[in-house]
């Protein structure tokens, strides 16, 4: 357990928290959100005793341990995979070191031999013996396998150093864990793992992340900052957004009677009630969130930007025919003869190990990169819009305002109070839009080339990982800007929700060619002959 005593933190004229006063229990799984700048990374350093408050403090249970996620991903370079990992629990790693350094004494004495027993007894019940065959088995579920675990980690790649830290941090079963963005750099595998792991975690768990469906997966409650406060509610991500969305919409009806907000109220938590993830939270889940009333619930003051793809033509039957499409670079085969054909209303979600291949795909088909042998036919009736991973070159040393950047992709030179509505339906507003282009931050330039994008009246969109860099707020309307979407598109993310939710096609991408099936994202990763048959195309 962790207890937050009306913790207050400034910076300049800035208020971060004011008296905020929680108490985080175990066997639940707080997800800590926010708007981005809002302090949430700033928070978990609080709790872990990182920063200090300027009021306030923060208590856990005696003798109670917290463990945190790293976030040098260099600090142990010179340390060994397995080594690094029992480091996570700090005594015991201290302990170990103190008894081995006794035992290779060639001088051993008497007093060694007691300080050594007691070293033992401490061992013993720190469950020290159970240490190693703990640390391998977290190493192995996060996908670092047997031959890696005695390397430094200045050997392994920066994805499994990631890995490494994450293990280090769930070693030991801490009392408190706090966990900072823990899915970035890791595959699929590996968040599943997590997931599963976090759901059976019986101590207490905060964590800040920007996947959706991870919070709804692993979360008991949200703990949602705004207001300079943090506000614990009951229930998922989903449940959070979509009682405080209807929070709004009631707030904003003063006339509606009070019984009729009730039953609004009342059908929705029997909805999410039902809906509750199958996992052994859910029973207490639901008895909560059956005692949820309609003061619980309250409007949030986040801002969402409007998403609005709208096409300027309908788009006829013929898209796009692709056929042999072959690539190689820097001496590696990237695109293997690549055959499809884009229909109507396809909505496809590329995956694939290779993220070079799925970048490589989209630049060939934006006109931006030759292939090495095959061919891709765009239909007449299309237009296209492109929103690369890499957005550097729209924006490295600009000196134009967002209302003249935006205006140079405006088709129909419009005016500048429309281009001044549309930035601030990006949530652009008022002078920001007189900033330099070349001063943004990176959700910033993502939201202005989706305004480049919305602008061109596009009725195919490709969009390459268009969630990077976006808040929670901007991600969601973006999702669901998506399903609204009227045209086709082909777009990659390794955003779990995003995809299932968007998706009617998958193609894989792999050393082989393409697994082609017109299904969501859930029905692919579940047919096991599906990924049978993947499997095989990447041995």
């Amino acid at each position: 357990m962790i207890t937050v005593n009306n913790v207050g933190l400034r910076y300049g004229d800035r208020k971060l928290f004011e008296d905020v006063n929680i108490k985080f229990t175990p066997g639940n799984c707080y997800g800590l959100i926010g708007a981005n700048g809002a302090g949430k990374s700033t928070f978990l350093k609080i709790l872990s005793g990182e920063i200090e408050a300027q009021s306030g403090d923060v208590h856990m249970g005696p003798g109670e341990r917290l463990a945190v996620l790293k976030q040098n991903h260099f600090e142990y370079e010179e340390h060994e995979v397995m080594k690094v990992v029992m480091m996570g629990h700090e005594r015991l790693y201290q302990v170990m070191q103190e008894k081995d350094a006794i035992y290779m004494k060639t001088d051993f004495t008497d007093e060694d031999g007691m300080k050594a027993a007691e070293l033992e007894g401490e061992f013993a019940e720190l469950n020290g013996w159970e240490a190693e065959p703990e640390a391998a088995i977290l190493l192995k579920g996060l996908g670092i396998t047997d031959e890696l675990h005695d390397k430094k980690m200045s050997e392994l790649a920066g994805g499994d150093k990631v890995k490494v830290l994450l293990a280090q941090a769930l070693f030991g079963k801490p009392d408190v864990l706090l966990l900072d963005e823990p899915t970035n750099h890791l595959d699929l595998q590996a968040i599943q793992w997590l997931e599963e792991f976090l759901i059976g975690f019986e101590n207490t768990v905060i964590v800040v992340s920007h996947d959706r469906h991870f919070l709804n997966k692993v979360c008991t409650h949200i703990a949602d900052l705004d207001f300079s406060k943090i506000k614990v509610y009951v229930g998922n991500y989903d449940f959070w957004y979509e009682s405080s969305q209807l929070a709004q919409r009631l707030s904003q009806d003063s006339n509606k009677k009070k019984e009729e907000k009730i039953k609004e109220l009342q059908a929705f938590v029997a909805r999410f009630s039902a809906n509750a993830s199958k996992s052994k939270q859910a029973t207490s889940r639901k008895k909560l969130l059956d005692k949820i009333s309609l003061d619980d619930i309250q409007a949030s003051s986040r801002r969402y930007p409007f998403v609005n793809f709208t096409p300027d033509r309908e788009v006829g039957n013929d898209l796009l025919q692709v056929s042999g499409l072959t690539k190689t670079i820097n001496g590696e085969k990237v695109l293997d003869n690549i055959t499809f054909i884009m229909n109507k209303g396809d909505k496809i979600a590329l995956i694939g190990q290779d993220e070079n291949a799925q970048t490589t795909l989209f630049k060939i088909l934006a006109g931006e990169m030759e292939p090495d042998s095959g061919t891709f036919k765009w239909g007449i009736t299309t237009t296209q819009a492109y929103l690369p991973k890499d957005n550097a070159e729209f924006f490295e040393g600009c000196d134009l305002t967002l209302v003249d950047w935006l205006r140079q992709y405006s088709p129909n030179d419009e005016s500048e109070n429309f281009l001044r509505g549309f930035l601030g339906r990006m949530l652009f507003s008022g002078e920001e839009v007189q900033k330099k282009a070349s001063v943004l931050s990176g959700g910033e330039k993502v939201r202005c080339m989706l305004s480049k994008a919305m602008l061109g009246g596009a009725n195919v969109l490709m969009l390459d990982e268009p969630t990077n860099h976006l808040d929670l707020e901007s991600i969601t309307a973006l999702n669901n800007g998506l399903i609204a979407f009227k045209g086709s598109m082909l777009f990659t993310s390794h955003d779990h929700q995003f995809m299932q939710t968007i998706a009617n096609r998958i193609i894989e991408i792999t050393p082989k060619g393409i697994v082609d099936k017109q299904v969501s994202y859930d029905e692919y990763l579940e047919d096991a002959e599906v990924q049978k048959q993947v499997a095989e195309m990447y041995k």
